[in-house]
């Protein structure tokens, strides 16, 4: 569905051929700027179909289209079919890169649709009009674990007979939900997995067990510069949403914490398609015509006060921090409305027991390793609107340039090494030095020496990156006194020695004489490690842990080198998640 698209149009139809789309159809409604021109030319040349959107009174434009579309023949006709808008531009993850490679493999696995979530890209800080490509100039977008962001599309073989299309998904008609045909709705999420049950009723959101990005996602691009904001404005918007773009519409959609380039794997396929269009004599001039049109009326625009209203109303919500977005609420659920409305199959299915119908929780939400950050080379280099959170007081940044993004949602809601930060206290009674090996960014030191004014600790990482990040933790939470708290990027082995010896460790424990050794995960220290090092000051090691299998590969790897320094475990401390060994 589209109204007033043409500056945008072209790249669009060329980006879906591009991922292998063999048929596109657009309504329009109410358009004024060469949208169906270039349409009707496109469907002229055989690359497309244009429908005009005719609107009963008292009908929004979206579901009449629907209606509309529900008996044209072509879309009864085809194999396989999308609902999605002007604004969204599907991504194919799957290792094929094309559509065709990702029916293949959804196929190989009986199933019948895809069900495709939203990725939410920002304006990244774009103010100007700009004739690159959408999917080249918008390339930052909100973490992919952040829920207001999860709505879907949905990707499925069609049949006219049994659905009814709607916007996020289609609907089993009614005679049908009480027939075997429910049993038939086989539909995977955007990694292949399969969706839980319920969906094949209702919902048009991914839910945490659901969420998928591996094969698929599809990129929302709501927003785009302040000048594209500007010229929505000027159309409206396809379903006539009185007020929805305005600047708290902006402060939601204009998300930019974290890259995200994997459409550009489209980008020479798609430029490929779009100049050979653009060959055309015809739909050329429709398409330069509708530019200079446009960047026109953008350049009266730009000379008002609405314009600088505008412009400084969306750069000041564009400062909201993603933890302070709201998103629309959700009406509240009714469970006896929703009990009436399911279908016999449909009670079947919800009252089954739940481990038989739910999906585990998807990967990604817990690093293995117990390493919170990203994986290889941590990269500072680039600017990023930084959102600072309390985490058990202590405000952390939200970066995603340092925060894989399973830990990045952890600190969005407050909950960063949770377990951990409410129990180090207790780890640490009766200590007053400690060493904190692999300290990342010195979450636990800094928490500690706030709430222990006679705590001295000295926190290491090999990861230069991971302790500048520390510093400006630390100074952010009113901790500069470096007497109290010493971070150091040192490493823990000196090349120099040639034997691979804990030579730089010898040098931590020698001078800094810590009573507490603390080894945070994922372990830059081994067993063979610690048989070479002098450990007379040290009256306790913790060894903070994942999970139960990772406790129990801790001890059996760790207990008979600290017992060689006279080090044992203390029994009943693995409950607060590390293990403790005390000099006796």
């Amino acid at each position: 569905m589209m109204k007033d698209e043409a500056p945008f149009l072209l790249e669009w139809v060329a980006h879906h051929l591009a991922v292998g789309f063999t048929d596109i159809l657009v309504y329009t409604n109410d358009c004024s700027d060469g949208t169906v021109e270039m349409l009707e030319r496109l469907e002229e040349l055989g690359l497309g179909y244009h429908r005009p959107n005719t609107i009963p009174e008292g009908v929004k434009p979206q579901p009449s289209a629907l209606k509309h579309a529900q008996n044209e023949p072509l879309v009864r006709r085809s194999d396989w079919l999308m609902v999605f808008d002007a604004d969204e531009f599907l991504c194919i993850n799957h290792p094929s890169g094309t559509l065709e490679g990702l029916l293949d493999d959804t196929v190989a696995r009986d199933a019948n649709g895809v069900v495709v979530t939203w990725r939410i890209f920002g304006s990244a800080g774009i103010i100007d009009w700009s004739r690159a490509p959408v999917t080249e100039q918008y390339t930052r977008a909100a973490p992919p674990l952040w829920n207001k962001g999860w709505g879907v599309k949905t990707l499925f073989k069609f049949d006219p007979q049994y659905w009814k299309l709607g916007i996020h998904r289609p609907s089993i008609k009614n005679k049908h939900l009480e027939t075997g045909f429910p049993d038939t709705v086989r539909w995977l999420n955007g990694s292949g997995q399969p969706m839980e049950d319920y969906f094949r009723f209702r919902g048009w959101r991914s839910i945490r067990r659901t969420l998928g990005y591996d094969w698929a996602q599809m990129n929302h691009y709501a927003v785009k510069s302040v000048d594209s904001y500007a010229v929505r404005k000027f159309r409206g918007n396809v379903n006539n949403k009185k007020d929805k773009y305005n600047a708290d519409y902006w402060a939601l959609q204009d998300r930019n914490e974290v890259e995200d380039r994997a459409i550009l794997r489209h980008a020479e396929k798609r430029a490929a398609i779009m100049a050979e269009l653009l060959t055309d004599p015809i739909l050329n001039d429709l398409h330069e015509t509708a530019l200079a049109r446009i960047e026109a009326r953008l350049d009266d625009y730009r000379q008002t006060d609405a314009y600088a209203e505008l412009k400084s109303s969306l750069i000041e919500a564009g400062k909201l921090p993603i933890t302070r977005v709201e998103a629309k609420p959700p009406q509240a659920r009714d469970p006896a409305k929703i009990a009436a409305l399911m279908s016999r199959v449909e009670q079947t299915a919800a009252n089954r027991p739940v481990a038989e119908r739910r999906t585990d929780t998807v990967a990604g939400w817990a690093a293995e390793d117990g390493d919170p950050y990203v994986r290889g080379d941590i990269d500072l280099s680039g600017e990023v609107r930084v959102d600072w959170v309390a985490n058990h007081d202590i405000a952390l940044p939200a970066d995603p340039r340092v925060f894989a993004p399973e830990t990045l949602n952890a600190v969005l809601s407050g909950r960063f090494e949770r377990r951990h930060a409410r129990n180090i206290l207790r780890y640490l009674e009766g200590c007053a030095r400690v060493l904190d090996i692999g300290t990342g960014v010195a979450f636990m030191p800094v928490r500690a020496c706030l709430e222990r004014p006679d705590l001295t600790v000295m926190a290491q990482d090999s990861r230069a990156p991971l302790i500048h990040i520390a510093r400006e933790i630390a100074a952010k939470n009113g901790l500069a006194d470096t007497s109290r708290l010493k971070l150091t990027d040192g490493p823990l082995r000196f090349a120099s020695d040639g034997a691979g010896q804990a030579s730089g460790l010898v040098a931590y424990l020698r001078d800094f004489r810590p009573d507490c050794l603390r080894l945070s995960p994922p372990l830059q220290i081994t067993p063979d490690m610690l048989a070479t090092v002098e450990m007379g000051t040290v009256n306790r090691v913790l060894l903070p842990f994942v999970g139960e299998e990772d406790a129990r590969a801790l001890r059996e790897r760790f207990t008979p080198a600290l017992a060689a320094h006279g080090l044992s475990e203390t029994p009943d401390r693995e409950t607060s998640g590390s293990l403790q060994f005390d000099r006796r």
